[in-house]
């Protein structure tokens, strides 16, 4: 018999619930950065990429852009530490960047509380072990960010996303949920050392000092 336990049903509806009520108070808020970032940094508002979300399937997720598009002479991105604006960086210190996902929660791509989503070319390089972390829906904010965010190394990152997995309940979930507030006005763990953002994972073999372009 199915049981509907918090990791299969309730979580979705503490998600949903949850999203729409953010959403419905902060809308003023989100207007008044959509029209900032048009007037700092142009078209387009918003930062898109495709992610791997729930059993490792791919989704769209929104963020809103901190970066210009400055290519280098030969029609390549500059170094994020080049496109990333003044305004952009205040946008990522305060993580009013990450706001746009909360329509990932609400249309179910995501959830408020779970392992970062990562990029979609990721999904050739997880052990059967990490892997796990697709188990349950990505969050906007996790056990791993309340316990070092970007300021812990790849492998720490992913224990402590099975971890969760795990150990996934509506309690635990409240006190990741709560103890996010704090890190976001401390402005904690924003960069991993000597980049803007994290260095991109290269797999379980080598690691490569290249960044997410967001």
């Amino acid at each position: 018999m199915y049981k509907l336990n918090y990791k299969n049903f309730w979580k979705r509806s503490f998600d949903f619930l949850g999203a729409l009520s953010i959403l419905i108070l902060i809308s003023p808020l989100l207007l008044a950065f959509i029209i900032l970032i048009k007037f700092k940094m142009g078209s387009p508002i918003f930062f898109t990429q495709q992610r791997l979300g729930y059993n490792g399937e791919t989704f769209k997720i929104w963020k809103f852009r901190s970066m210009t598009n400055c290519l280098d002479e030969n029609g390549r991105l500059k170094s994020d530490e080049y496109r990333l604006t003044r305004f952009g960086k205040f946008l990522r210190d305060w993580s009013i960047d990450e706001l746009p996902q909360l329509w990932n929660v609400l249309v179910g791509d995501m959830s408020l509380i779970g392992p970062r989503p990562f990029i979609a070319e990721y999904a050739s390089r997880y052990t059967t072990e990490q892997a796990r972390r697709h188990e349950v829906r990505p969050g906007i904010s996790g056990w791993a960010q309340i316990t070092g965010r970007n300021s812990i190394d790849w492998n720490q990152k992913f224990i402590l996303d099975v971890w969760y997995v795990e150990n996934c309940s509506l309690a635990l979930d409240i006190k990741i949920l709560l103890s996010t507030i704090p890190l976001v006005l401390l402005r904690a763990g924003i960069t991993a050392e000597n980049h803007v953002t994290m260095p991109k994972w290269a797999g379980n073999k080598a690691q490569k000092n290249e960044t997410l372009s967001e």
